[in-house]
């Protein structure tokens, strides 16, 4: 039984102190929270759960606090994968939502499992998500400001094992910011969260980046061909290191590794293994 969390990467954590300690307590709770949870919930209802209190704080670039795109409106991008079922759903650039990840959820059943927009909407209103605005006053001033702050590459994740050994990865993003509209991001694809019965991956950074070299689905691939986590990561890094990508990535192996890699510093990350570990 093991879950590790991240919430993406965030350069004022470097000159920030107190930015950088409320993030830390921030993570350190959820992960505690969401280790607890784990104890009678399966995997794919931890990882909904722990993206959930990620996407509630504004902290984190997701959901509430989310950044705003070059039209003045906030989208939203979360999907979620079962390792056990390797069913994979999500919601691509939702508008007016509070928990784009639990939108996900319910999509797990469906045929058609990855909505995006206007269709997205209707199907989260007719499934009874609620109106909600996710600016805040911070990031209104910040758009009218016309403050681009490139250094928030900001996505939230979980990946859990559960008692069952079965292994779900879940990922939320507000965007880069001040993008062109409905910019598709890899939150929501399987360059960017994906899990089988062998391990699951939840990524942070450049969406393209990750796209190019689909990068979850690379390193789950890896595991499931004999890599252990450590070693697929760090393979898969060096491709990335050669397109000059940017990316972060938690991931945790069916026999139990727990591992994180960033090409740069200051992804924020806790992980819940016995004992708690936060970073960053």
């Amino acid at each position: 039984m093991k879950v590790i969390i991240h919430g993406g990467f965030f350069s004022e954590s470097a000159t920030n102190q107190e930015t950088k300690k409320a993030k830390q307590q921030a993570l350190s709770d959820i992960v505690f929270l969401a280790s607890e949870y784990l104890k009678d919930h399966t995997a794919v209802e931890t990882v909904v759960y722990a993206v959930t209190l990620l996407e509630d704080n504004e902290l984190f670039n997701a959901g509430l606090g989310s950044q705003i795109q070059s039209d003045g409106k906030v989208r939203l991008s979360a999907s979620l994968m079962d390792g056990k079922s390797q069913r994979f759903s999500g919601v691509i650039n939702i508008e007016n939502v509070k928990n784009p990840v639990q939108v996900a959820e319910r999509l797990l059943t469906y045929e058609d499992r990855v909505l995006s927009g206007n269709g997205a909407l209707d199907f989260a209103r007719k499934n009874g998500f609620d109106f909600f605005n996710p600016i805040t006053a911070q990031r209104q001033l910040e758009y009218e400001a016309k403050v681009a702050d490139s250094g928030r590459k900001g996505t939230v994740g979980c990946v859990a094992l559960d008692t069952d050994g079965n292994i779900a990865a879940a990922t939320s993003t507000g965007g880069k910011g001040f993008e062109i509209p409905s910019r598709v991001s890899d939150s929501a694809t399987v360059a960017g969260n994906f899990a089988n019965e062998f391990a699951g991956i939840s990524c942070t950074g450049v969406g393209e980046d990750i796209v190019n070299l689909a990068l979850a689905a690379k390193i789950v691939t890896r595991v499931t061909d004999g890599f252990t986590l450590k070693t697929a990561c760090d393979r898969s890094f060096a491709e990335l290191k050669k397109i000059d990508g940017f990316a972060g990535i938690i991931g945790i192996s069916a026999i139990g590794e727990i591992y994180h890699v960033d090409s740069h510093p200051y992804m924020v990350w806790a992980s819940f293994d016995g004992s708690l570990q936060v970073f960053n």
